[in-house]
């Protein structure tokens, strides 16, 4: 969750990992002058989505075969500052119902923060990948990428990714469900189109080839068949529904994936080839493609163009909390006060936060900005139309830990603080986010009155446990709601013991 907007210069070397249904990936890229060069891959078929039973638990031998394979990443990025490393977990652990348990796993295995990120997400950092990595005069993009459990469509124009949708089929999902085995037939190939075309249907008329100028594939699915066309010569350059088609004549010849026999197939992509070729196949219909290049930026080149985009004050985040807020028409002058309180008090407070001080101030900032977002749905419990809104959404740029975060830290902003929730959340948050929290509330009863009045210079301290507020002689006095206020806090610090101390 380390923020970077404040950092200067660009570190020299960057790694991004991306914990994919079918594959591992990992890139690691130098920075030069804002150029980027990529200077190492690594790259394993673990196959999650293969270890999810039907009640989407993941089983312990893929977990052990995933876990083997972070150890080795991990020794490759051993020494690297956890700020220069980003790390994605997609649909299988998006969907795996005992996730948090392996990614804690994983955590030490590569010895560094993971982070899941919803398919609206994945699909932003595709086209993230996509435009940076492929030249191309189109003025608008349509870009696919198949994974092993979702499949992300994306229309976008130069670097902006407009309309987004991730869908629930992947090259290991399909293959699993209609090739079992490695069986093939007709009737297996026809029930998986169809089934694509179930999904894809909804998304018809927003992804049809008439809004968009040129079709751009990433993924190791989509670069296999591209390799297989043009061995065979079945397709000159890109992809394309003519040599789709007699890809599919000769699949639908064989029986088993053992006797496809295709040229520059790489074996270990022959388990999962045809459901994937079944994905790519049933979308050229659909959407009516005619022709499609392929790109090698996918995922995780997106993850390093958007953590430099976060250090260069291009940060994706806070444009998302911006547009949120001017959503939910909240009260900008009062959040901006709120802001401007609770960060002068953390500020106080730096000495005794230490190391996660800019983290902290980036979160409180973002948490002022939308803790009245819940208001404009009903003003009776906000605070919790606010957080569910934030825990929910697909916010860009935010990772499902990052939302959990936030969405603590404005569902605690009044009333009851949740310390079951707070305890939940992955560390160090779930130690160290009740003083974010502590520290909004207090903004918050500052500035009840909403007036223009300047607040008093005030300190604040607090150790340990035990927090005083000191306010100039007789400030309280002439302000008794605010004195009253305060005193209900002292009660609800209390029950976490907590002490409030007024002078």
């Amino acid at each position: 969750m380390t923020t970077t907007s404040e950092q200067k210069t660009a570190p020299e070397l960057v790694a991004a990992v991306d914990l994919g249904s079918n594959s591992f990936h990992m890139i690691i890229c130098s920075i030069n002058d804002g150029s980027i060069k990529t200077i190492d891959r690594l790259k394993e078929m673990v196959r999650l989505a293969s270890g999810l039973n039907r009640k989407n638990v993941l089983d312990q031998a893929t977990q052990k075969r995933a876990l083997a394979c972070l150890e080795r990443f991990g020794q490759r990025i051993q020494s690297f500052p956890k700020a220069n490393v980003r790390i994605v977990g997609t649909n299988t652990l998006r969907t795996a119902k005992n996730a948090e348990q392996f990614i804690q796993k994983a955590e030490k295995a590569i010895g560094h923060p993971i982070h899941i990120i919803s398919g609206i997400e994945e699909a932003r950092l595709v086209y993230q990948g996509v435009a940076h990595s492929l030249q191309s005069n189109a003025n608008r993009r349509f870009v696919m990428d198949i994974g092993g459990g979702s499949t992300e469509y994306i229309i976008g124009t130069n670097s902006t990714p407009g309309q987004k949708d991730s869908l629930r089929m992947g090259c290991v999902t399909v293959s699993h469900r209609f090739f079992a085995k490695g069986d093939i037939s007709p009737v297996a190939f026809s029930r998986a189109v169809v089934f694509v075309n179930q999904q894809l249907r909804p998304y018809k008329s927003l992804f049809n080839h008439k809004n968009w100028d040129e079709a751009i594939g990433a993924s190791g699915s989509i670069r296999a068949v591209r390799k297989v066309l043009l061995a065979t010569e079945w397709s000159h350059g890109g992809i394309t529904m003519e040599g789709l088609e007699k890809l599919k004549k000769h699949i639908l010849s064989c029986q088993h994936i053992s006797e496809l026999d295709l040229p520059d197939l790489d074996p270990e992509r022959l388990p999962v080839f045809v459901g994937g070729f079944a994905v790519l196949y049933a979308t050229f219909k659909t959407l009516n493609i005619s022709t499609m290049s392929v790109s090698d930026g996918a995922l995780r080149e997106g993850l390093i163009y958007d953590y430099l985009g976060s250090m260069f004050n291009h940060d994706v985040r806070s444009e998302t909390v911006q547009l949120l807020s001017a959503h939910y028409h909240t009260d900008t002058e009062q959040a901006a006060l709120i802001k401007s309180t609770a960060l002068e008090m953390l500020t106080q407070l730096k000495p005794f936060i230490g190391p996660q001080y800019k983290v902290m101030a980036q979160y409180l900032s973002w948490a002022a900005d939308l803790h009245e977002i819940g208001r404009n749905i009903a003003h009776s419990q906000y605070h919790k139309h606010g957080a569910y809104v934030i825990k929910n959404g697909d916010l860009a740029g935010f990772s499902q830990q990052n939302q959990d975060l936030l969405s603590v830290l404005v569902l605690a902003h009044r009333r009851k603080i949740p310390t079951k929730k707070l305890k939940k959340l992955p560390p160090p948050w779930n130690k160290e986010a009740i003083y974010m929290v502590i520290l909004l509330r207090l903004a918050v009863i500052l500035l009840r009155n909403r007036s223009d009045t300047a607040l008093p210079d005030f300190k604040i301290n607090l150790s340990h446990k035990k927090l005083s507020l000191a306010f100039p002689q007789g400030w309280l006095d002439e302000a008794p709601l605010t004195q009253a206020d305060l005193q209900q806090e002292a009660d609800y610090l209390k029950k976490i013991k907590y002490t409030l101390r007024l002078s």
